[in-house]
């Protein structure tokens, strides 16, 4: 039997920015980040030869499904609104790649290209299920670009999951979704960028503020927190602690370039100073409704 801490599902990708290629996808910065944490981390994904994935994630376990090619984004910015161009995919992922000797504490389902099968929130028994959606938010038309569109399916995803994560992007305008969701989910909660987050858990509405950083590239800040918030609510923190975690790792991400924006020893100890700290975890109270 492999037992494992977190277990990450969904495309490692590459991410096409300014004529220059990076590694993206939940996959890669969340179970870097929970590796940072202390986590023995697992990787199920599929990818093309144009990533050596071993490499990429050296220290993970990784179940790699071969595929064609890369699932590969091209990202253009509009001051901070992100412009997304998809150019291929990998191969589906389903409950049937899950390795049967694989047992894990915390399972995240991360898809990015509506890869992910909903039926895998089921294929790990007993784990924590943590939840980061967008890729299930997402579709692209013919030319390849990138819109978000309706979760046909979140009621399905909801009534597994143990906590989910979203950006304010992955919700446009529909402020009131963030409710529907909250109410069938135990923790939610909704990232938005250098605004914080806000935690909706135990019919309570919170918000909290990151500290303050000077941002180089925010590509994988949203994987960080998510891998973060799971893993300090499955140790047993409460969500607003967790979410001060979260925040504060987030942000020392964006100081950093690419998947060198993953935590390291000092940033871990720093946040979790932070977390220990009441006055940074009472947050800012909304009234809920």
């Amino acid at each position: 039997m492999v037992e494992l801490d977190y277990v990450v599902v969904g495309h490692v990708t590459r991410d096409l920015l300014n004529d220059e290629f990076g590694v993206g996808g939940t996959a890669a910065y969340a179970a870097r980040t929970a590796e940072a944490l202390g986590c023995r981390a697992g990787v199920i994904t599929s990818t093309g030869p144009e990533l050596d994935i071993d490499e990429l994630l050296r220290g993970v376990l990784v179940t790699n499904h071969p595929a064609p090619r890369t699932t590969t984004f091209e990202n253009r910015y509009v001051g901070r609104r992100r412009r997304q161009v998809i150019h291929g995919t990998a191969e589906p992922l389903v409950p049937a790649m899950v390795p049967h000797d694989w047992r894990t504490a915390i399972a995240h389902i991360g898809p990015v290209a509506q890869e992910c099968d909903v039926a895998l929130t089921d294929a790990f028994e007993e784990a924590f299920v943590g939840v980061t959606p967008q890729g299930w938010i997402r579709q692209w038309d013919a030319g390849g670009k990138v819109y978000r569109s309706e979760w046909q399916e979140a009621g399905v995803v909801l009534a597994r999951a143990d906590a989910m994560v979203l950006s304010e992007e992955d919700i446009g305008r529909r402020k009131r979704l963030a409710l529907e969701y909250a109410a069938q989910i135990p923790v939610l909660a909704v990232t938005r960028g250098p605004g914080g987050c806000t935690i909706y858990a135990g019919g309570e509405i919170r918000e909290f503020a990151p500290p303050a950083v000077t941002e180089l590239d925010p590509t994988g800040a949203g994987d960080v927190f998510a891998a973060a918030f799971f893993c300090a609510l499955r140790r047993g923190r409460e969500p607003w602690a967790a979410a001060c975690f979260a925040n504060c790792l987030a942000a020392q991400s964006v100081t950093r370039r690419g998947l060198s924006g993953v935590p390291d020893a000092e940033d871990v100890a720093r946040c979790r100073q932070a977390m220990l700290e009441d006055r940074l975890s009472d947050g800012h109270h909304l009234r809920a409704g």
